[in-house]
């Protein structure tokens, strides 16, 4: 049996832009094994895409270890660095598909686009190696919640990186509108993110018991955002997710510009996505300059046209609005 492996050791929302490109790739080799490279916790998003045979547990291309035959295709959806190619060269695979990179001036690929959307981005790699990918092919089936939060607003106080983590005291003031209207809402985060969501939920008045950060696994907080009515976030994976799940967001974009990683265009009729239009350091250590020009007003303002509308009656709808700029 051929074998393909797949390298994307990335988190959440760099597993879920890669959706497409990996039911892309199971539908041109159905026969094939198709094993991917990625975070172990990741796993129960990947059973949900169904499109991959095994999992090889790596959080670094570095650490990949591959001790069987070599594989017959090795695909790098991991990034434009050489790092990706030497660990899956390291396999011996018949062939590589990736990026050019002027390190490997012998492996063919298409050149890299800084700007393209990272949806298109996959798409694109398997495009050159004449493979069909529909970028449309976002969806996930939402799992089923052990405890239910049914139409509550999920409020997402975390990010990957403190560039993209909006401050608390703007969080904790939607929070409290929110529940000026009634409105159910839960606090998501992750283990190191709890004291935060805590604080949050303390300035607004919450009961502590509506804070689930730190304590859902990644299953739980997935069923938590496909069975609400509204998330607000920053540029995070639970972003992704609800885009995944069809679930209504307010998303908050900064260093980064969301046309590189917000909702692919014929999505964004469901998305009130806010961008103060600059772009700064990904990697910086404090909040993105960007990022703070979005103030509570707008995103007050953005939640509550999110919140009555109607539910979405179905996919495949064309966008309604371009990505909203503020500031």
């Amino acid at each position: 049996m051929a074998v393909v492996l797949v390298l994307r050791a990335r988190g959440l929302g760099d597993l879920l832009t890669a959706v497409p490109a990996l039911r892309a790739l199971r539908r041109a080799r159905p026969d094939d094994h198709i094993a991917l490279a990625a975070p172990h916790r990741l796993k129960p998003i990947v059973d949900l895409i169904a499109s991959v045979d095994e999992m090889v547990p790596v959080s670094d291309p570095v650490g990949l270890r591959w001790d069987r035959a070599a594989p017959t295709l090795a695909v790098n959806l991991h990034g434009a660095g050489t790092d990706g190619i030497v660990e899956l060269a390291r396999t011996k695979p018949e062939r590589i598909l990736t990026y050019r990179n002027p390190a490997f001036p012998d492996l063919p690929g298409p050149p890299w686009q800084p700007e393209m959307h990272d949806v298109d981005r996959w798409c694109h790699l398997l495009e050159f190696d004449g493979i069909a990918a529909d970028r449309r092919n976002l969806g996930l089936v939402p799992p089923v919640a052990t405890t239910s939060h049914r139409d509550a607003v999920v409020v997402h106080i975390g990010a990957g990186a403190a560039a993209r983590r909006w401050p608390p005291d703007r969080f904790a003031a939607v929070v409290r509108h929110l529940m000026v209207q009634d409105r159910e809402v839960v606090l998501t985060g992750d283990d190191s993110e709890r004291d935060i969501a805590l604080g949050v939920a303390s300035r607004a008045g919450l009961s502590p018991a509506r804070v689930l950060a730190g304590q859902q696994n990644l299953i739980e907080l997935a069923a938590t955002v496909a069975e609400s009515a509204l998330v607000v976030c920053g540029d995070t994976g639970v972003a992704h997710l609800a885009t995944a799940f069809g679930t209504r967001t307010v998303l908050l974009f900064g260093p980064n510009p969301p046309s590189r990683s917000g909702p692919p265009p014929h999505l964004l009729g469901r998305h009130a996505v806010l961008w103060a239009g600059q772009t700064g350091n990904p990697d910086a250590d404090g909040i993105d300059p960007g990022l703070l020009k979005i103030g509570v007003p707008e995103v007050v303002n953005a939640v509550d046209k999110q919140l009555r509308k109607r539910p979405w009656p179905g996919t495949g709808r064309r966008a309604q609005q371009a990505y909203r700029r503020v500031g």
